[in-house]
C-alpha cells in the first residue's frame, strides 16, 4: 500500500511538472564576445555578437538592452540616487576619472544598421529598434562594437589600482517573459535578471595579468606582450571575469555523482593565511548544495579574492568574489553563501530584483543548514568574543534578533517586497533572514522528507529557467496535496512569523541581548556622576533597556553625592505604542534631582542649592511616506514641573544684620515642539518649532539647520534661528526680573538660563575658572559668553534672529593636519540682530557678529 501511494504521488507530481513545462517558454541569447583590456586608461574595447531567439508567442518590434556601465556615468542615474539614499556620497562626489560609461555602440541586426532610443528615465537602458519584426520561433543576429570606460570599484565591478573586476560590462538584452519586458537600471541594492544562453568570450590582456572567468578555459594564446584566453560556458545568464598581476592560483577536483568539477581559487600572497582552507570550504559547499537541492551542473567552480575587504562576496555563474577574512569560520560561511548563489540566482534564475527572497532568502535558509552540519549551531557567531562576560550577553542568533527588533517596532516590510523598495536594514534582515525563518516554517508545514523531495523536484523542473513565486507555491502544494495559502500569505504580511512564547522575568547585571525572546530582563549596574557642587556621585542604575525594546521601558539611577552628602538621581519611564511605518506614540515621565549651586556661609558651611524636576511627556512620531524615506517628524508635549532651592538675604532691622534663608520655589514650563528632519546623507536638514509657556510669558522660536557637504569630506553647517518673547501680563520691572532666564540670548546661554534643566553642566552657576566656560548653543548661538564681567550683549525680551555658519577646514589649508592626531578644529561665523539694536540710542549696533 505504501509503495502504491508513493507511485501515485510521483505520478501526480510528474503530471504537474509536465503540464507546467508544456505552457512555459523563455527567450535565449547566445553570445560571442571579443574584449581587450587597456590597463593604461582602465578601459575595455570589444565586439559582441548575440543570437537572440524569440521563443515567445509574441512578435517583437524592439528589444530593451541593458547598458549597465552607464550607471556610473554621472550623478543622475538610479545607481547614484540609491547610493545617496543608502548613505554613501562616495560615488556622487567622485571625480570624472573614477566614473565610467559604455559608448561606441553601433548595432546591426542581421547585417542591417539599426537605431536605438533612450529609455525615458534611465541612462543605462536603451531600446533597440528591430529593422523588421521578429516572429515567434525566429532569431536575429545582433552585433555591435563597444567601448567601456571602467569605473573605480564603487559597487560590484571596476578597478582598484591595477586589479580589475569586469562585471555587468557588455550590452545585454533585458528579459522578456510571460509577464512582459523587464528593463531595469543597475542598482547596488538589487541584483539581476537576465536571459540564459551559451557564451564564448575571448579575453585579451597584457601578458603580466592572470585571468579568472566564468566557465571553462578552452583556448590560450601568447603573442609578444599580449595574452588571449578563450572561455566557454553554456546555460548561464551572465559572464564575469577578473584580472590581476598578483594572483596565486590553487586548484583541485571534486567528484560528484555524474561529473568531476574543477575547483579553483585566485588570491593574493599577503592573504594566503585566510585562504589556506578555501578549496576545502568550496568543495563542502558544492557537496551539501548538490545533496540538498540538486547536483551542480557545471564543470568549474572558481573563487576570486575581492580587493575590497569586508564586502563579503558577490556571485556570478561558476565564479564568485570573496573578501578574505582571517576568521576561518567566517571564511567558510562566506564561501558557502556565495557559492550557494550558483543554485539560487545562477541555475534557478528568478527575477530577484522583484522577488529577492527567492535567491537571498532561500540561499540563507541553506546557509543555516550548512552551519548546523559543519559546526553544530543554527547561526553564525558574528561576534566570536572570547571574553566570557561579554559573550554570555550576546545573542545566539544576531540575524533573528534583528528581525525581532524591526518587527517589534513595526518597521519591517513584507518578504515579498522588491529589492529597491527595501530600506537598507530591511534588505538584509527581511529578504535574507526572515525568509530563512519562513522557509523553516514551510519545511515544518510540509514535513522534512516531503520538503526535501519538493526542493529537488523544484530544482530539476526549473533549473536554467525563470521560476516565479506562484511556480514555487504550486509545486509545494502538489507535493503536500493541500492548500498552503496560509503559509504563502505570510510572504505579503508584516510582523513576526515566529509564535510568541510566554516570557519570564530575570535579573541580570549590566545588560544582555541573549534569549530576549524568552526573558524580560531587569538589569542592575553601578552608576557614577559628577558636577562641581555634588562632586563625585556613586550609586546604581536599574533599567530594562535591551533588544527588542519592551513596551514599558524604565531607567532609574539613585546617586549618593560625596560632596553635598545628599541623594541625587535621574530616572525615566515610558509606554511605547508602535503604530507601523515608523510611527510611534510614547507617553511617560522623567525626573532628576541634583545640586545646581552652593553657598558657603560665614560659619564655613557649604549650603547646597538643589533643583528637582518632574517631566510628564507625550510624543507622537509621524509615519514615514515609505520605508526608504529619510524624512521623519514628531510632535512632543512636555510639562516641566521644577522645584528650586534659592538663596535669599533679608535684612533684619531689629538685630541689624542679614538673615540668610533657603526658600524652595516652584515653577512650571509647558513646552510644545514640532520637529521635522531629513537625515539624507547629502545636504541633510532639520527644522524645529517650539512654543513654551510659563508664568507671565510665552516663548516662540524656530531653529533650522542645513548641511552643505564638501566633495572631499566635511562641510558647512548653516543654522537659522528666529525667536519671539511675549509677555502675557503687563510688562513691568518685576515681570522682567522674574522672566529674565527665559529671555532670548544672542551669545552663549549659561547654566542659569537652562531653565528646563535639560542640559548637563559641570558648573551650572560658576563665573570663573574652567567650570564657568560651558555654554549652550541656543537662540542666537554665538559661541562666546559675554556675561562674566558685564551685562550680556544681545539679550532681549522681544525678538531675535541669527544665522550661524560652521565649517570644517579643508585638509589642504588646515595646518593641524600635520599633527599626529586629529583635532576637531572648525571655523565659524555668527551674525544676528535683535529688537534692542533697533531702539533709539541703542547700546549696541543693529547687527552683531
Amino acid at each position: 500500500m505504501k509503495k502504491l501511494l508513493t507511485l501515485l504521488f510521483l505520478f501526480s507530481a510528474y503530471s504537474f511538472s509536465f503540464g507546467q513545462k508544456a505552457g512555459y517558454w523563455q527567450q535565449q541569447v547566445n553570445y560571442n564576445i571579443d574584449v581587450s583590456l587597456n590597463d593604461k586608461d582602465n578601459s575595455l574595447d570589444g565586439f559582441i555578437k548575440m543570437d537572440y531567439l524569440n521563443n515567445s508567442p509574441d512578435t517583437l518590434s524592439f528589444i530593451w538592452i541593458h547598458c549597465w556601465p552607464n550607471a556610473y556615468k554621472n550623478d543622475r542615474t538610479a545607481f547614484s540616487d540609491q547610493q545617496l539614499e543608502n548613505g554613501s556620497t562616495k560615488f556622487y562626489f567622485a571625480n570624472e576619472e573614477k566614473k565610467g560609461y559604455i559608448n561606441r555602440l553601433n548595432f546591426k541586426v542581421d547585417g542591417i544598421v539599426s537605431s536605438a532610443e533612450d529609455h525615458p528615465v534611465h541612462q543605462d537602458i536603451i531600446k533597440l529598434l528591430l529593422p523588421s519584426a521578429l516572429a515567434p520561433g525566429k532569431s536575429v543576429l545582433i552585433e555591435s562594437p563597444f567601448h567601456v570606460k571602467l569605473p573605480y570599484q564603487f559597487s560590484r565591478g571596476g578597478y582598484i589600482n591595477k586589479s580589475y573586476q569586469i562585471t555587468q560590462w557588455y550590452p545585454k538584452p533585458a528579459v522578456y517573459d510571460r509577464k512582459g519586458w523587464h528593463p531595469m537600471p543597475y542598482l547596488d541594492q538589487g541584483e539581476f535578471y537576465s536571459e540564459f544562453g551559451n557564451y564564448k568570450v575571448n579575453i585579451t590582456v597584457p601578458k603580466a595579468y592572470i585571468i579568472a572567468a566564468t566557465g571553462k578555459e578552452v583556448g590560450h594564446k601568447n603573442k609578444d606582450s599580449i595574452l588571449t584566453k578563450t572561455f566557454e560556458q553554456n546555460n548561464v545568464h551572465d559572464f564575469a571575469w577578473f584580472a590581476d598581476k598578483d594572483f596565486i592560483v590553487v586548484e583541485d577536483t571534486l567528484q560528484l555523482a555524474t561529473k568531476i568539477v574543477k575547483v579553483s581559487a585566485y588570491y593574493r600572497e599577503k592573504n594566503k593565511g585566510s585562504w589556506k582552507n578555501c578549496l576545502e570550504y568550496a568543495k563542502a559547499a558544492i557537496l551539501t548544495k548538490s545533496k540538498w537541492v540538486g547536483e551542480y551542473p557545471y564543470s568549474t567552480v572558481t573563487l576570486v579574492e575581492n580587493p575590497v575587504s569586508g564586502n563579503g562576496g558577490m556571485e556570478y555563474p561558476t565564479i564568485t568574489l570573496i573578501s578574505a577574512t582571517a576568521d576561518q569560520k567566517m571564511m567558510d560561511y562566506v564561501i558557502n553563501h556565495e557559492l550557494g548563489h550558483n543554485w539560487f540566482y545562477g541555475i534557478l534564475a528568478s527575477n530577484e530584483r522583484q522577488h529577492p527572497w527567492m535567491d537571498e532568502g532561500m540561499n540563507s535558509f541553506y546557509d543555516r543548514k550548512y552551519i548546523m552540519e559543519r559546526y553544530g549551531t543554527a547561526a553564525l557567531d558574528y561576534f566570536d568574543i572570547k571574553e566570557k562576560f561579554i559573550s554570555s550577553r550576546m545573542p545566539a542568533d544576531v540575524e533573528y534578533l534583528g528581525v525581532d527588533v524591526v518587527t517589534t517596532i513595526k518597521q519591517d516590510q513584507p518578504i515579498e517586497t522588491p529589492s529597491e523598495d527595501f530600506n537598507f536594514i530591511n534588505y538584509g534582515l527581511i529578504a535574507y533572514s526572515k525568509t530563512a525563518q519562513w522557509m523553516q516554517l514551510l519545511e515544518a508545514e510540509m514535513g522534512t522528507e516531503s520538503f526535501a523531495a519538493f526542493i529537488h523536484n523544484y530544482y530539476e523542473q526549473w533549473k536554467f529557467r525563470h521560476p516565479y513565486p506562484e511556480d514555487f507555491k504550486q509545486l509545494a502544494e502538489a507535493f503536500t496535496n493541500k492548500n498552503l495559502d496560509l503559509v504563502f500569505d505570510l510572504l505579503n504580511k508584516k510582523g513576526s512569523i515566529v509564535p510568541p512564547v510566554k516570557k519570564d522575568i530575570r535579573i541580570k547585571s549590566f545588560f544582555s541581548f541573549k534569549d530576549t525572546d524568552k526573558h524580560n530582563y531587569i538589569f542592575i549596574a553601578p552608576a557614577i556622576g559628577y558636577n562641581f557642587y555634588d562632586k563625585l556621585m556613586i550609586g546604581a542604575m536599574l533599567h530594562n533597556y535591551t533588544l527588542p525594546p519592551q513596551k514599558l521601558q524604565f531607567f532609574v539611577a539613585p546617586l549618593y553625592a560625596t560632596g553635598s552628602k545628599q541623594f541625587n538621581g535621574i530616572g525615566r519611564t515610558s509606554l511605547n505604542f508602535y503604530n507601523g511605518r515608523g510611527s510611534k506614540t510614547e507617553i511617560g515621565i522623567s525626573g532628576a534631582s541634583f545640586s545646581g549651586d552652593s553657598y558657603r556661609d560665614s560659619t564655613g558651611k557649604n549650603n547646597y542649592l538643589r533643583f528637582s524636576k518632574l517631566v510628564p511627556f507625550l510624543k507622537y512620531v509621524f509615519p514615514k511616506k515609505n520605508a526608504r524615506s529619510s524624512i521623519s517628524a514628531f510632535v512632543q508635549l512636555k510639562t516641566f514641573l521644577i522645584s528650586e532651592t534659592n538663596l535669599r538675604f533679608n535684612y533684619d532691622t531689629t538685630i541689624q544684620q542679614y538673615i540668610i534663608t533657603y526658600p524652595v520655589a516652584k515653577r512650571f514650563v509647558n513646552q510644545l515642539n514640532f520637529t521635522i528632519e531629513n537625515a539624507r546623507v547629502l545636504y541633510p536638514w532639520k527644522g524645529a518649532i517650539t512654543a513654551e509657556q510659563g508664568k507671565s510669558f510665552v516663548r516662540l522660536n524656530f531653529t533650522g539647520n542645513y548641511f552643505f557637504n564638501y566633495p572631499a569630506k566635511g562641510g558647512l553647517n548653516l543654522r537659522l534661528f528666529a525667536g519671539k518673547f511675549i509677555y502675557t501680563n503687563d510688562k513691568t520691572f518685576t515681570t522682567q526680573f522674574e522672566t529674565d532666564r527665559y529671555h532670548l540670548n544672542m551669545t552663549g546661554a549659561k547654566g542659569y538660563e537652562d531653565y528646563t534643566y535639560s542640559n548637563y553642566f559641570i558648573g551650572r552657576n560658576e563665573f570663573e575658572k574652567f567650570s564657568s566656560q560651558q555654554i549652550m548653543i541656543r537662540d542666537g548661538g554665538f559661541k562666546v559668553r559675554t556675561d562674566l564681567l558685564s551685562n550680556k550683549i544681545g539679550k532681549t525680551d522681544d525678538w531675535l534672529a541669527a544665522v550661524n555658519f560652521t565649517t570644517t577646514i579643508p585638509s589642504s589649508v588646515n595646518p593641524f593636519e600635520l599633527m599626529p592626531f586629529k583635532l576637531p578644529i572648525k571655523a565659524f561665523l555668527d551674525l544676528g540682530s535683535n529688537a534692542e539694536g533697533w531702539k533709539k540710542d541703542a547700546p549696541s549696533g543693529r547687527f552683531l557678529y
